[in-house]
């Protein structure tokens, strides 16, 4: 990839313009990188992270091109700058990663690929990596209030996932199902760490998130606010398919990897409920499972919003 010096200032793109990287002359302006700090907010005289800069949640280094590109498209969130590997192939996906940066002056700078992946915390950042401001987590009450059209509440408890991949792929099926809120427990729980933003997919920027000091607990003030809950349990005699989930503010309630459901959170549950399995092995994995349940939800909530009133 031909690179031309840096200008003082990106472009902001114009009313038409189509900038590609096959063309440096069109290209928004791209910096040559500097050292990168990789620090999650502002630091202090010593470069280090001050304690309010400091996320329960993480979310602050994005990686993959479909993750950093919905991250630039949402907006909910300050992006700090974006680093390109040198010398990659011409696409779609990165031109556009370059024109939003560049009408949202987000700093843009290529980097030889060793050192973009060395920075990288996953495996393939598939050459991009997008530095950000942390998620900020919001009050339960928030996550169960009607949206602006007054849609109930959808929610979605992981009660204890502890792979990031595992809740990556769990929040990108709930995202895509219409869930709005995730409820996570300050211990003993995956973050949104880069490996997990990326297998989201870009759902984090889609979804607000509670983080709770224990999930009996929320499960309760959930119940206070009238959310039903609904957990997930392969043993369970009580085929999820059967309970009326179509209308109401619902949360689904997924346990750990290994042992499910703990007890006290399956005491707090309103409905036990499993999928019916026709095959020999014994039960889904919790990223399946969770989207499974989230899809159910959603078709019975586009049947009962079909039904005609009366």
């Amino acid at each position: 990839m031909t690179r031309r010096p840096p200008r003082a200032a990106p472009r902001r793109a114009g009313k038409g313009d189509a900038p590609g990287r096959g063309d440096p002359r069109q290209r928004p302006a791209v910096r040559r990188a500097q050292p990168v700090d990789g620090l999650r907010g502002r630091t202090g005289s010593r470069g280090r992270p001050r304690p309010e800069a400091l996320s329960e949640l993480g979310g602050d280094q994005v990686e993959g091109r479909r993750a950093v590109l919905e991250l630039l498209t949402v907006g909910r969130r300050a992006v700090r700058r974006v680093l390109l590997a040198e010398d990659q192939d011409p696409s779609p996906q990165l031109d556009r990663i370059e024109e939003l940066a560049g009408r949202l002056r987000v700093p843009v700078e290529t980097v030889p690929r060793a050192r973009l992946d060395a920075k990288a915390r996953t495996e393939s950042p598939q050459g991009v990596v997008a530095l950000a401001r942390p998620l900020d987590p919001v009050p339960l009450e928030e996550l169960c209030r009607p949206d602006r059209a007054g849609t109930p509440a959808f929610l979605l408890v992981a009660a204890g996932i502890t792979d990031p991949r595992n809740l990556g792929a769990l929040l990108r099926s709930a995202e895509c199902a219409g869930v709005r809120g995730v409820v996570l427990p300050r211990h003993r729980s995956a973050r949104l760490s880069p490996t997990g933003a990326k297998t989201a997919a870009g759902a984090i920027g889609h979804l607000s998130f509670a983080v709770v000091g224990g999930v009996p607990a929320a499960l309760s003030d959930l119940r206070d606010l009238g959310v039903w809950s609904i957990g997930l349990a392969g043993e369970s005699a009580q085929s999820l398919y059967e309970l009326p989930l179509g209308e109401g503010p619902v949360a689904l309630v997924v346990g750990s990897e290994e042992k499910g459901l703990a007890p006290l959170v399956r005491k707090r549950c309103d409905a036990i409920a499993a999928i019916p399995q026709h095959g020999a092995l014994p039960s889904l994995n919790v990223g399946v499972a969770g989207a499974v349940a989230c899809f159910e939800v959603a078709r019975q909530r586009s049947a009962a919003g079909s039904r005609p009133p009366g």
